[in-house]
């Protein structure tokens, strides 16, 4: 079974049976800044903070990750392993432009379009191939006309469901396409390993080794009952993913989950004060940016992570949804208590608001008239004509506490991915 390199025009695709694209840009950041910046092609390029600070790598060029960089990780510890990188800011403006340019490109086979991600997104052209042809030559037109558009590559899979075209494009990674057919997905998955599987973390990893799994061949070996006992809920997950068993549909203009923001101090801290001033700034954040969405959110969530890069969270629910400043601040610092901090030094703080419905969105009465509300709307608008910084909370002026950093915020969330940038 050649998945790599299909002949053209050599699927044969049932009318009934679900296609489904997987596109992933490579190195979408540093990709970008390559192309616009023609003496950076070909060198290792790191998109993502100062590797003087404490910032990390948002996105490596491919010529980067030969020396094992990779998102996330901090850029001190990227430019020790490439002293000659070439290391720049994320603009995220420039990069959401050509998000949506890539996102036009593949709106034209078909609507159903679900954007994961500013980089990634599943399409169902079950229904375009009478128009554009199979789903391979959709995926080899949308290829092209991205290479020839935007001077861009991207990694595509094409399968039967969302999981199966997800895990082919990662396949072939920079510039692949691979194609896998329904009848090719048991030869496909047998021998790639269960952390490949989503919801196979390092714990779940180690129990099914425990089990004598290592690959996702032996796991459909199992029954559902066994994994159920093992894993409960998600032996049910487990046994369908095994099988190549993925019913979700593409969902175009997917509901937003979350609203976030976190910051990361310039040295970490243990400061009472500081760390109530950096909540209410990211608090307020937050809050304008779901204002400015006409959404509220039931769930507040608190974020902390250590010196030590433990990461712990805290949620709670409320019994109305919110999105004023105040409602969600207090929210979150009831949470962060001495109990939780335990006196140790924090790294990085953040808050997020999530629980959104239908009946979460505003209205033009109700909480709107509360003077809380009130104020907070006036603040967005002199904010939106004069600078965020034309009016400040008098708790949120630099003191001896020194200024937060500028906050990195998640809107919506990251759910996906992945994937800062691309891989």
């Amino acid at each position: 079974m050649n998945l790599t390199k299909p002949a053209a025009g050599s699927i044969m695709e049932p009318d009934m049976e679900r296609q489904i694209i997987h596109v992933d840009m490579d190195a979408f950041y540093a990709a970008i800044e390559q192309r616009d910046n023609p003496d950076l092609r070909g060198k290792p390029v790191v998109v993502g903070g100062d590797p003087q600070g404490r910032g990390v790598v948002s996105a490596a060029s491919y010529e980067a990750r030969r020396y094992g960089i990779h998102s996330a990780m901090p850029c001190a510890e990227a430019r020790r392993r490439c002293p000659q990188a070439v290391f720049l800011p994320v603009n995220m403006r420039k990069y959401r432009q050509v998000s949506r340019q890539v996102m036009e490109i593949l709106g034209a086979y078909t609507p159903l379009v679900e954007q994961i991600s500013v980089d990634e997104a599943f399409m169902d052209v079950t229904g375009s191939r009478r128009l554009f042809g199979s789903a391979e030559q959709i995926a080899r037109q949308i290829k092209r006309r991205i290479k020839q558009e935007l001077g861009l590559t991207a990694s595509v899979g094409v399968g039967p469901n969302k999981f199966i075209a997800k895990l082919a494009s990662e396949c072939q990674k920079p510039d692949g396409l691979v194609i896998v057919r329904a009848d090719q997905v048991e030869e496909f998955l047998r021998d790639l390993p269960v952390s490949q599987l989503w919801g196979v973390g390092e714990a779940t990893a180690r129990r099914l080794q425990r089990l004598g799994i290592s690959t996702v061949g032996q796991l459909a070996q199992l029954s559902p009952e066994l994994l159920c006992e093992q894993f409960g809920a998600t032996g049910k997950l487990l046994y369908d993913l095994a099988h190549g068993k993925d019913e979700r549909p593409v969902a175009p203009r997917s509901t937003r989950k979350s609203c976030s923001a976190e910051m990361t101090f310039a040295e970490d801290t243990s400061n009472a004060a500081l760390l109530r001033r950096t909540l209410l700034a990211l608090s307020e954040d937050v809050g304008r940016r779901l204002r400015a969405a006409n959404l509220q959110g039931r769930t507040i969530t608190l974020k902390l992570r250590f010196s030590d890069f433990t990461t712990i969270t805290r949620s709670t629910t409320l019994p109305e949804p919110v999105n004023g400043d105040e409602q969600i601040y207090q929210a979150a610092a009831a949470m962060m208590t001495r109990r939780l901090l335990h006196g140790k030094l924090v790294r990085l703080v953040g808050v997020r608001v999530s629980g959104f419905d239908s009946c979460a969105q505003l209205s033009l009465f109700g909480n709107e008239q509360s003077s809380s509300a009130a104020v907070d709307r006036t603040i967005d608008e002199i904010r939106r004509r004069f600078g965020k910084r034309s009016i400040q909370r008098g708790t949120l002026v630099e003191d001896d506490s020194g200024p937060p950093r500028r906050a990195k915020s998640s809107y919506p969330p990251a759910e996906a991915k992945k994937r800062n940038g691309g891989r």
